[in-house]
């Protein structure tokens, strides 16, 4: 059995995934062989998939049970594919018709250890009020039946998380969030109501979200960015942002 083909340091991929998983908790969980099998009713893939938990962990078997599960659940089977996986998993896939969706990057920053960043005029909060978990699900386009199952799961992160909100006339035009562990915190679902995009916004959330991480003993940031969207990779890059792994998923072409 061979990994994919990959230079990164695979034991820090996993410290990195375990991060993310714990950061954007599924509702329900399913361990299998080395692989995770993620459900929350069908909102959001990352929440939603079957993942790698062990580098190069046995596929045998795995997409099997996997589909069965999903379909007791009246959901469709997602992998999603990051270093970890081994060869033989995305071969399978592949040959079972899974077609490759949404290639996303997983970016990451060193965190300066003395002095303060730079504090943009960004509100945080260490819980969610009401009117910052209606105002990001809006501002991420969230259906409103979703409403509920994003705030249970927003309100289930069980680490240090910090919720920014970023006004302009009184009004709240960015939202943001931030999970700390274990020396890093990850950056989730920086986003910008359209009409004040292109106004630096976007950066100012990512730049005092970083400074909480680092005020509470962060030494790397991370974020996932999708491979497509070039003006956020930019953005990224000019604060500090590297390329650590990319990750894909796979899903049924009928799909």
């Amino acid at each position: 059995m061979s990994c994919l083909s990959n230079p990164c340091d695979l034991s820090a991929v996993r410290a990195l995934e375990e991060r993310a998983f714990n950061a954007w908790p599924a509702r329900q969980t399913v361990l299998h062989q080395g692989w995770v099998f993620r459900l929350a009713g069908g909102f959001t893939k990352r929440a939603n998939s079957v993942n790698a938990l062990e580098a190069c962990a046995p596929f045998t078997g795995v997409r099997e049970a996997a589909e069965a599960l999903y379909a007791r659940h009246d959901l469709r089977p997602v992998f999603r594919i990051s270093p970890l996986a081994g060869a033989d998993a995305e071969a399978a896939l592949a040959e079972a018709g899974y077609t490759v969706f949404e290639p996303t990057w997983v970016m990451q920053a060193a965190l300066p250890s003395k002095g303060a960043l730079p504090q943009p005029c960004v509100d945080l909060a260490t819980t969610p009020s009401a009117e910052w978990l209606d105002g990001f699900a809006a501002a991420n386009g969230v259906a409103a039946a979703n409403h509920a199952i994003h705030h249970a799961m927003v309100q289930s992160i069980a680490l240090p998380c910090a919720f920014a909100t970023l006004h302009q006339g009184g009004q709240a035009v960015g939202f943001g969030l931030a999970v700390r562990e274990r020396g890093a915190v990850g950056l989730f679902d920086i986003v910008v109501a359209p009409a004040h995009r292109g106004r630096g916004h976007g950066r100012a959330l990512v730049r005092g979200l970083m400074e909480w991480g680092r005020a509470g003993g962060a030494e790397t940031a991370y974020l996932q960015v999708r491979e497509g969207n070039a003006v956020a990779r930019g953005l990224y890059a000019a604060l500090g942002f590297t390329d650590a792994y990319r990750y894909h998923y796979r899903v049924p072409a009928q799909g």
